[in-house]
């Protein structure tokens, strides 16, 4: 199911401000990392509805994803 594109850029702005405070990062850094992310991938293409999950939800898998980087790199 595709979302509303209006709702789903509110929705990645909620996301964005969330994983900018948990990442104590500047909200410009934390929007390239969510465009650049797995998560922000699979929230636009509408992959296992993750769209009708909770922001903080989204935001610790975003979390998830950059500790894995990390650890790989």
């Amino acid at each position: 199911m595709q979302a509303n594109k209006i709702i789903l850029q509110h929705k990645y702005a909620r996301i964005v401000s969330l994983f900018a405070e948990h990442m104590g990062i500047s909200y410009e850094q934390a929007l390239g990392m969510f465009y650049d992310s797995k998560t922000y991938e699979l929230i636009s293409e509408g992959i296992a509805d993750l769209h009708c999950m909770s922001d903080e939800y989204l935001v610790d898998e975003l979390l998830l994803e950059y500790n894995k980087r990390d650890a790989t790199s």
